[in-house]
Formats: C-alpha cells, sequence, structure tokens
C-alpha cells in the first residue's frame, strides 16, 4: 500500500513536470507575455504583427526558419497580383515601399529578394516588433477552447530550456499550419473529392499537352523506363507506380513545390553554378528525353519562366514537362517534423542546384539552351548568410483549416459570394502537378489546373476561424479554410498580407470587445478595413 501512495506520488510530480515543459526539456523557461503571438514570419506574419502595433497591441512574432518574409523575400519577385485593384491596405502599402526603395513613383510588383527583405526590417523596426528567430513550436496549452501559452524552443541555443509565450490571441501564420493542428484544429491535407464540396477542378486531375507551350504536361511517346519501352527495365527517377483514376477523385495528394530562384548574369556580380556533392544526372533522365521530344522547343522559357526582375537578377519558376517542380517528392511535408523536413529541404537543394548544373554542362542539353544558362550564376549580393541561395522552400499548399466556413471553387467563380468578407482575392485556380505517373506505357504529369477570367471575389472572414468548439481565440490567415482549388487561387503572397492584416486587427477587436474571435463584430472591422486600410489612425474610432 505504502509503495502504490509513493508510485502515484511520484506519477503525479512527473506529470506536473511535463505539464510545465515538454518532455525532453528541463532548463529554465523563458517567459513573454503579449497580448498577440504570431507565429510564422511570413508575410502574412510580418504584417499581422505591424499592424498589431498600430492597433496599439503588444505583440511578438516568431519565426522557426532563418528569415522573415517567407516567399515575398524568399525569391518570388514577379508578384502573383492577380487584379492589382484587389490589393489592398497595408499588402498595397509593401509594393509601394518597394518602389521607394527601387526611387519610382506607386507600386513595384518586381523586385529583387534583399528589397523585400529591407521594407520587411523597415516593418519590424518602425514597430519595435520583437521577433524571434529559428524558434519552433514543441506544444499548445490550453484550456477548454483557449489557447492560454505556447511552448517553444530555440534550436541555435545548447540550453534545454524553452521559451513559453503567454497571449490573449493567436496567429497562426505559417505556410504549413503547425500552431494550427498542434492547437487541435480540424484541418485537411491533399485534393478533396469533387463531390466533397460540389466542385470540378478538385481532385485527380490529368491535363492535355498543348503542342505550342506544354502546359506543365509530357508529350505522347516519352518513355518512363530505364531502358525506353522496356517495362521491366524499371522507371527512371520521379516517376510514380500511381494508377489513373477517374477525374475529380480526392486524395491526400500535395502540388509540387520548388523554388523561386535568383540568378544573376552580370559578370561582376556572379557566382558560378558548381556541382552538387550528390550530383545525380539520373534524376534529369525524363528532361533530356522532353528535349528530344519537342524539338521545336529550343528557347529558356519552354522549360523555366525565365523572369528578369530589376539588376540583371531572375525570378525562375517551373514551367512544362520536366522542370523546377520536383513533383511527388514532398507529400509527407505539411505534417513533417521539422527535422524531417530539414531533409526534405536539402533534397529539394540537391535537385535545384543539380538542375542548374545539369543543364549548363550535361551534353544532352540542345546547345542554344546550355549556352544561354551557362552566362548565370548565384549573386554574390544575395542571401549571403545562406551560400546566396534562398532559405525558403515554396510551400504552395500545407495544412489546410476545416473553420467555421470553408471557401470552395463556387466563391472563386462567383456562384456563392459571402457578405463578411475582409479581403479579395482574384488570382486565377491554379494548382502545380501533383504526381508523374504511367499511362499506356508513357509519362504523364497529374494534378496542373490553370482556370481564371473571373473577378475578384471576397474572403470570408469565418475562413480565417477555427470552429468554436475547437479553439476561439486563434486566427488562421495563411491556412485558412478553402478547398484545394479554392486555396489554388487565394494563397498568393498579397492576399496573404491582407488576410494577415485583417486578421491581426479581428484579434484586436477580439481583445478589446472581450470575445471569442467567432463573434466579434464583423461589420465594425470591414468598416474599419475601409476608413483607415493603412492604419494611419491606429486603433479603432
Amino acid at each position: 500500500m505504502k509503495y502504490k501512495i509513493i508510485h502515484c506520488i511520484l506519477l503525479m510530480l512527473f506529470g506536473n513536470i511535463l505539464s510545465a515543459g515538454a518532455a525532453g526539456y528541463h532548463g529554465k523557461t523563458k517567459t513573454y507575455s503579449v497580448d498577440i503571438c504570431i507565429y510564422g514570419g511570413t508575410s502574412a506574419g510580418v504584417i499581422a504583427a505591424y499592424a498589431a502595433r498600430k492597433c496599439g497591441k503588444t505583440v511578438i512574432l516568431i519565426e522557426p526558419g532563418k528569415m522573415i518574409g517567407g516567399m515575398t523575400t524568399g525569391g518570388l519577385g514577379k508578384t502573383d497580383s492577380g487584379n492589382k485593384d484587389a490589393i489592398t491596405g497595408l499588402s498595397r502599402q509593401f509594393y509601394k515601399r518597394v518602389a521607394q526603395k527601387y526611387g519610382v513613383t506607386g507600386e513595384q510588383w518586381t523586385f529583387e529578394p534583399h528589397i523585400a527583405l529591407e521594407v520587411m526590417q523597415d516593418y519590424i523596426a518602425e514597430a519595435n516588433i520583437k521577433v524571434l528567430l529559428q524558434t519552433q513550436l514543441v506544444k499548445v496549452r490550453k484550456e477548454g477552447t483557449v489557447i492560454t501559452a505556447v511552448l517553444l524552443k530555440d534550436i541555435r541555443s545548447t540550453d534545454t530550456g524553452l521559451i513559453q509565450v503567454d497571449a490573449k490571441e493567436f496567429l497562426d501564420c505559417t505556410y504549413e499550419g503547425d500552431l494550427m493542428a498542434m492547437a487541435g484544429v480540424s484541418n485537411f491535407v491533399g485534393r478533396e473529392d469533387n463531390s466533397r464540396y460540389q466542385e470540378t477542378l478538385n481532385g485527380f486531375q490529368m491535363a492535355a499537352y498543348h503542342q505550342k507551350s506544354g502546359y506543365h504536361q509530357f508529350p505522347d511517346g516519352v518513355s518512363p523506363y530505364k531502358i525506353p519501352g522496356d517495362s521491366a527495365s524499371g522507371l527512371v527517377w520521379g516517376v510514380s507506380t500511381d494508377q489513373v483514376r477517374p477525374t475529380g477523385s480526392g486524395d491526400k495528394q500535395v502540388q509540387a513545390y520548388n523554388f523561386r530562384i535568383c540568378l544573376t548574369d552580370s559578370a561582376a556580380n556572379r557566382i558560378p553554378i558548381s556541382r552538387p556533392k550528390d550530383y545525380d544526372a539520373g534524376r534529369y533522365v525524363l528532361l533530356a528525353r522532353l528535349f528530344k521530344a519537342q524539338p521545336g522547343m529550343r528557347k529558356i522559357n519552354d522549360y523555366f519562366i525565365w523572369s528578369r526582375m530589376p539588376h540583371h537578377k531572375t525570378d525562375i519558376n517551373n514551367r512544362g514537362g520536366f522542370s523546377t517542380d520536383m513533383i511527388g517528392m514532398n507529400y509527407n511535408w505539411p505534417e513533417a517534423s521539422y527535422e524531417e523536413r530539414e531533409k526534405l529541404f536539402q533534397q529539394a537543394i540537391s535537385y535545384t542546384k543539380g538542375l542548374l548544373y545539369f543543364m549548363q554542362t550535361d551534353p544532352r542539353v540542345p546547345d542554344s539552351l546550355q549556352a544561354f544558362v551557362k552566362k548565370w550564376g548565384y549573386p554574390k549580393d544575395e542571401y549571403q548568410q545562406f551560400d546566396h541561395f534562398t532559405p525558403q522552400l515554396y510551400v504552395r499548399e500545407g495544412r489546410r483549416m476545416i473553420g467555421e466556413y470553408v471557401m470552395t471553387e463556387h466563391n472563386c467563380r462567383g456562384e456563392v459570394t459571402v457578405n463578411d468578407g475582409i479581403g479579395m482575392a482574384s488570382y486565377g485556380m491554379d494548382s502545380h502537378n501533383c504526381e508523374r505517373i504511367v499511362v499506356n506505357g508513357m509519362v504523364k504529369n497529374e494534378g496542373n489546373v490553370e482556370v481564371g477570367g473571373f473577378p475578384p471575389y471576397p474572403v470570408s472572414y469565418r475562413s480565417l476561424t477555427p470552429k468554436r468548439s475547437e479553439c476561439t481565440n486563434l486566427l488562421v490567415p495563411v491556412c485558412l479554410s478553402t478547398s484545394h482549388i479554392a486555396y489554388g487561387s487565394i494563397r498568393m503572397e498579397p492576399v496573404f498580407m491582407v488576410l494577415g492584416q485583417s486578421a491581426a486587427m479581428a484579434a484586436s477587436l477580439a481583445i478589446n470587445e472581450k470575445v471569442p474571435v467567432q463573434e466579434i463584430n464583423v461589420q465594425k472591422l470591414q468598416q474599419w478595413l475601409k476608413n483607415d486600410p493603412d492604419l494611419v489612425k491606429g486603433g479603432i474610432e
């Protein structure tokens, strides 16, 4: 009996230790107390933090990676803007500030990574925002539906202690939705079946090959086998064993990620593209076969979107059947641990740098293409602390919340219009390929969708809020509540900034009104956004 009592006491003590921190962390905990805690230093996170400070709230911005700004500072210099008139508030102000850096009036929609970073850092400095870099989420504390604190680890520190942030409101501004998920909020990864929301562009989608553009597809006749035409020889790198499924079939697959690559052809600023240590030309067999299958396509923009940026630089994106997208290699990313993501990140780095090296050196690359790429290298004045290559993978889609309202294809097309809009989206419904499979003995890409032609439409405030039964002091402006194909329209950096600002203002209202985020006066928020889009006046009138 005595042993049992002692045993129970020890269990209680051990449980208290775990509740005070997290397993494996036993050092001293450093605590911050703020009004609003923002996890994710993406463009949405930075703008949200700045907006929160303009609203008179104390705030802390936590970024699990090494750099603030997300894709906006990570190489996406050719802004996917859709209808520019739909970009409002601090989001539009960002592009005006970029223009000022270049000494021009109006907005600047194309820019170098370091210029975008300077603007983001200006926001941080002006508002005196506390930023924690390389600080990763360990645990979320909740009481009922209320998050009371988050526990984090500074991965640069040898200290075994944790960082605790107490806050009244929380924003998840990550591309993956890590805080949302750890808080027990419903979410989805992959593509819903078309029948789930009565859509037409969700799930499995096999796009046709277009003779002039390629349209991110392989032409007929390209073999997926190591020995062309011989299925017994096995599949070449990058081809899945998955089978063709009915159009619109749902799955857990995620559209491909890549890097938006910044290179330069300035001889004075160029670092040569070198051979990666683990270079494997076998990864690019399908590209070599694509060159043969498309003898009339010998321009760089047949295989890459090679966009020119100021000062002899680029924003390079995926194009065609085989390019910078690492198709099928990212399915685990949204729900992976930070350690697992680092391994996937290094694989993506290896693939991308290897692709550039292949384009410059492999004899199977057509002469005109090889000669063009040989003029380019990594810029000396970009990403100096990251070996001159972006530390930000283009996570086009992670988890998506299942919140109070789900935005769908019907919202994008204007068939359904919400009355609680707190930002506008306008880009076409866009999904990159999700897998590369064998169809009738030929290699084909699957998942690409590009459908536009509709006017700007409002994004529901309820799509930023979890179900009230799950969490009442969390807002999610990046991994918001949408279907896969609707997310393909909404998921643009200017829109993320718009939604980040709206979320911060909503959190401020929730604090002022002492109500759950689901119960704020949305009409008051809408009027506030209309009357003071740049938050010049600060707090609500």
